[in-house]
């Protein structure tokens, strides 16, 4: 039966298939296709039906803090609820500031910002876990959208030309006269935010949170490190105490180092001195805090340590007046009236937020099911993505800006012993008092100290650089979509990082079904077990007929590389040789018009033109003639119409050389794409399936070879 050292085997196939049985499955008869009418009623029969149990479950799944608040454990899960909640409102005050800088609002919208989602997320998140608040990342995109709106309206882009708080909103969505940089500047962001949160909501009710899967973490990875840079770069300038305008469009890496270096010599020897100063004391206590974290009960926040030190040392050193050293400002207390979003701005920024849309409710679900199966529980993606929408759609008319889960205050809090969404509820309590009462206390409050802090928590995202070599011996392809993602999202555009590490993602995966090859594969020995004979040694094949197989789907886009893949695998190419026979047919008649026929010449080139010659395999392969061959489709997912053809064009030109094409193992998708696309045509005998190599080994054996088809040899 197998083809080895000694050819007699040949013969014990022929007796083995004269008794041998094929698998004969039954296919289970599909229902037959209602009418999209009775379709389209039945959804809406299922969808608009409310009943009392079906409302209170409604309700209970999009307000989730009423399904879990009746069954809290307060005695077992309080104390962690509010150390961990304390904690992280703590980290969040000193943060909250900063990132306003780095979304190019005062400081008192972060603070509003991070006070409105702990509650919100808090009522609709399924997440126990995850803190949602200011993001980097987002906070970024956001200060890119608002410096050019700034720009477009006539405003300075520089933060430190804001003249404080102004209400001038006629609370219509339409801004008054007197409106100035600050009061522009969070009209835009909360316009985005707005704008952000409906795309969110949207793509919810369209149930639409299996988008998350298209990011991956290679493709998030890498443009979190590429974002990384560019907030990295936007905050030197206030280390160094420069007054100079954030660049705009493409390359804003180089614009902004050149702006750096033309400039340099204006940098502001205090601020220089605090960053360095600061920088010292936070970086070794940061490292102390991640080594020391297992032991530790709660991070020490020494960040809230150094805003405390620092702003006090610039009150009573009037590093503003002397120096001119920027400093936060006015910080009120309070809240002010709830304000429309500008309907006008919308179309300005729609592409942006839908871009932060997507980037923000990523993150948000990857960490929300990351911490929901470490600890056992599940998280609704469509759920998420409402949480996340109306933490940005509500926030918005209280001159909030976009946000989303962060890793590093949610990893706080879980190592503090959170047990649920309570702890957000504290955090909110901990801001709402900064806001009523502390916050006018760091008006003197430098900027570069601020900037300190963002770029002191940017360490995790640049040590990503550290894992490249680890990443390129894991998998190439991902590390290959990481750089691209990060070069782009550093070096060009940050919006346009996210757009091409999808693109390349995308043509990853497509590429990965146009690189694969035909196989030929072997048989085990003593099993009917077929493997790739370049992988396994072995391995035997049959004297008459081969084995190949594809491991990908045949559809329009690989569908010419497969037929090549085969021709190179089979190493007779059906094209070519047809028009091989047809070149000696005209010769004959060439020389059958101008000479005298010669018998024997006339037979030899008779039998040439009539019977092809053996199929010989690649070169480095042993030569062996077969008369019949076998498709494993195992491993072929789906096929196209154009993939149906393909294997049409196969069988139809191996069979006019005599070469008989079958397939095995076809699932239950293919089969039915081959009968609708007519491969088998009308003849019974084609129409057989075989759910085995070893059913269709058999069946071509036991096959009488006809007249003119290759005949096997040793």
């Amino acid at each position: 039966m197998l083809q080895g050292n000694d050819c007699s085997v040949a013969a014990e196939d022929g007796a083995e298939s004269e008794w041998r049985q094929p698998l004969i499955l039954e296919r289970v008869k599909k229902d037959t296709e209602k009418k999209w009418q009775t379709v389209l009623s039945h959804w809406l029969k299922k969808r608009c039906s409310c009943t009392p149990t079906k409302a209170k479950s409604k309700i209970l799944s999009f307000i989730p803090i009423l399904k879990w608040l009746p069954r809290y454990r307060l005695k077992d899960w309080i104390l962690g609820d509010v150390m961990s909640g304390v904690i992280v409102g703590i980290l969040l005050v000193p943060q909250s500031i900063a990132y306003s800088l780095l979304a190019s609002q005062d400081p008192i919208y972060g603070l509003y910002t991070s006070f409105f989602s702990s509650i919100i997320y808090a009522l609709l998140g399924t997440s126990r876990h995850i803190s949602v608040g200011i993001f980097g990342v987002l906070c970024l995109l956001v200060g890119q959208v608002v410096d050019r709106e700034l720009a477009l309206a006539g405003y300075s882009t520089d933060s430190s030309s804001t003249v404080g708080r102004n209400d001038s909103s006629d609370g219509n969505g339409t801004l008054g006269l007197e409106c100035d940089r600050s009061c522009y500047a969070i009209t835009v962001g909360a316009t985005v935010t707005f704008t952000a949160g409906v795309y969110q909501v949207l793509m919810g009710l369209l149930q639409v949170g299996f988008v998350s899967v298209y990011l991956s973490n290679s493709l998030l990875s890498g443009f979190a490190t590429g974002a990384s840079l560019t907030i990295l770069t936007s905050q030197i300038k206030y280390l160094l105490g420069l007054k100079i305008p954030r660049p705009q469009g493409w390359f804003t890496l180089f614009k902004t180092w050149y702006g750096i270096f033309t400039n340099l010599g204006n940098t502001n020897i205090c601020d220089l001195i605090t960053s360095l100063v600061c920088l010292l004391v936070l970086i070794p206590t940061k490292e102390l805090n991640d080594h020391f974290k297992s032991k530790l009960k709660a991070p020490i926040p020494f960040e809230l340590f150094v805003v405390i030190i620092a702003t006090v040392a610039s009150h009573f050193g009037h590093f503003n007046a002397s120096y001119g050293s920027s400093v936060a400002g006015n910080i009120p207390t309070g809240f002010l009236p709830p304000q429309l979003p500008l309907w006008s701005l919308i179309p300005n920024v729609a592409v942006d937020a839908f871009s932060i849309a997507i980037m923000g409710f990523a993150i948000t679900v990857s960490l929300s099911e990351m911490f929901a199966k470490k600890h056992g529980y599940a998280v609704d993606a469509n759920q998420e993505m409402y949480a996340i929408g109306f933490c940005n759609i509500l926030p918005s008319f209280f001159r909030c800006f976009t946000t989303s889960a962060a890793l590093t205050k949610t990893l706080v809090k879980e190592s503090t012993g959170c047990q649920t969404q309570m702890s957000g509820l504290v955090t909110a309590l901990v801001l709402l008092l900064v806001l009523l009462v502390i916050a006018p206390l760091f008006h003197s409050l430098q900027k570069c100290v601020l900037a300190v802090i963002i770029v002191v928590n940017l360490r995790g995202a640049l040590r990503k650089f550290a894992d490249i070599p680890r990443m390129w011996c894991a998998n190439r392809i991902d590390a290959f979509v990481w750089l691209i993602t990060m070069a782009t999202s550093a070096l060009v555009n940050t919006e346009l990082g996210l757009l091409v590490g999808v693109l390349v993602s995308a043509f990853s995966i497509l590429g990965r079904t146009q690189w694969v090859q035909v196989l030929e594969l072997g048989r085990a020995s003593t099993w009917d077990h077929y493997e790739d004979l370049s992988s396994y040694r072995g391995l035997q094949t049959h004297p008459r007929v081969a084995v190949f197989k594809y491991e990908a789907p045949i559809y329009f886009a690989n569908q010419s590389l497969f037929k090549k893949s085969l021709y190179k695998c089979v190493g007779l190419n059906p094209l070519k040789e047809k028009a091989r026979l047809v070149k000696l047919k005209e010769k004959k008649q060439q020389k059958c018009s101008t000479r005298v026929p010669d018998v024997k010449e006339d037979a030899r080139e008779q039998s040439d033109m009539e019977v092809p010659v053996g199929v010989t395999l690649m070169p480095e392969k042993s030569s062996r003639r077969f008369r019949s061959m076998v498709i494993d489709c195992s491993a072929i997912l789906f096929v196209d119409t154009a993939g149906v053809d393909a294997l049409k064009d196969i069988l139809k030109d191996y069979g006019e050389l005599g070469v008989k094409v079958v397939l095995a193992q076809c699932n239950t998708s293919v089969l039915d794409s081959l009968e609708k696309g007519g491969y088998y045509g009308d003849k019974k005998e084609e129409k057989r399936i075989f759910f085995t190599i070893a059913d269709a080994v058999f069946y071509i054996q036991s096959l009488s070879a006809p007249n003119g088809d290759y005949d096997g040899k040793c």
